[in-house]
């Protein structure tokens, strides 16, 4: 299986789905390989794609990689996903796609952590600690959502109600 005939099936397939590739990788699996296809866009909310668009996809990429010859004769699994949240934020999309999350940054002078509350081209605004803070682009070496586990909202009574009423 070679990467650039996949990619030359993918790509416009994607497109037309209305997202984007974010990476594709081919590994061996013993006889099979196994092709990972992770995918961007901005989905309904402006927050990346959902899980009816990446299913759409799959079907899409299913039938267009089934018809054409860029997966050779060896047999493959196809493994479709979102980017996911690990991923380092590269460019201005993925800030922007994650507005109103935490996010940790390494910067030239240190490290700051803030939760993102605005992006464009040049940078991002985050809040840090209730104070606000302007951080170009240019400045970050690395940015990568954290990980927030829901906290119980206090006065919120549903979390004491049982699931099933007997």
């Amino acid at each position: 299986m070679k990467q650039q005939a996949v990619e030359a099936v993918v790509g416009p397939v994607v497109e037309q789905c209305g997202l984007e590739v974010d990476r594709i990788e081919i590994a061996s699996a013993g006889k099979r390989s196994v092709l990972r296809i992770y995918l961007d866009g901005d989905g309904p909310e402006g927050r990346g794609p959902s899980l009816d668009e990446i299913a759409e996809a799959t079907r899409a990429l299913s039938v267009a990689l089934d018809e054409s010859d860029a997966t050779g004769n060896a047999p493959y699994t196809l493994e479709v996903s979102s980017r996911g949240v690990s991923r380092p934020l590269t460019e201005p999309k993925h800030y922007r796609r994650n507005i109103g999350r935490l996010v940790a940054l390494t910067l030239a002078d240190g490290r700051v952590t803030g939760r993102i509350t605005g992006a464009d081209a040049d940078g991002i605004d985050l809040d840090v600690d209730g104070a606000p803070r302007r951080i170009d682009l240019t400045d970050i070496t690395k940015a990568v959502v954290q990980a927030e586990l829901r906290k119980d909202v206090p006065g919120d009574e549903s979390a004491d109600e049982p699931d099933d009423e007997e």
